[in-house]
């Protein structure tokens, strides 16, 4: 970890997370490298109870000068420089926030989907595709007609899209198992 960086006392780091120069992990939140990598790049900040999470297929790559919200979910996806992720967004396995692109209050970037650099994705909508077409929620059933060609099951867990949700649970349950033999580290200072 730089020098220049910091992190909380109270935020988690597991795993193959990297930090660049003058980034900043807040309170609460957790980078955590499952079987994958995490990168924060350059003074980017990860706020209260936010979550970064890093996947085999899937690193999690944050570019520089971006803001992770609290509360914000950014699991195995690429942020470019200078990106805006507001309180509650969502970010899923496989997409792409281009350089300048703003993702307000509760917005989601769904899984394979390409937010185009400088879109802003407004508060409670829902960007799916490459390039990513975007939705206001009531729009639902046009949404879904492009969002299940993206495949989330196999992107996500690996599996076909009609995987009972006991086979797909008892595979998470073996994955999430590997921390049972995790151990804190102690502090460097």
């Amino acid at each position: 970890m730089p020098e220049s960086a910091y992190v909380a006392p109270s935020a988690v780091l597991c795993g193959a997370v990297v930090l660049g120069e003058g980034s900043r992990v807040l309170h609460g939140a957790v980078l955590t490298a499952e079987d994958g990598e995490v990168h924060l790049g350059e003074n980017s900040v990860v706020m209260e109870n936010a979550l970064v999470r890093g996947r085999a297929d899937h690193p999690a790559m944050i570019g520089d000068a971006v803001l992770v919200g609290p509360h914000a979910h950014v699991n195995g996806a690429t942020v470019e420089a200078e990106v805006f992720i507001a309180t509650g967004a969502a970010l899923f396995p496989g997409s792409r926030a281009g350089t300048g692109a703003e993702l307000r209050i509760n917005s989601v970037l769904q899984v394979n989907s390409r937010l185009e650099p400088g879109t802003v994705l407004p508060i409670g909508w829902i960007a799916v595709g490459d390039p990513a077409q975007l939705f206001s929620p009531d729009r639902h059933e046009e949404l879904w007609e492009i969002q299940q060609t993206l495949n989330f099951p196999t992107t996500v867990y690996g599996v076909p899209r009609a995987t009972p949700m006991r086979d797909i649970m008892s595979r998470q349950s073996k994955y999430y198992g590997a921390h049972q033999t995790d151990t804190q580290l102690p502090d460097p200072t």
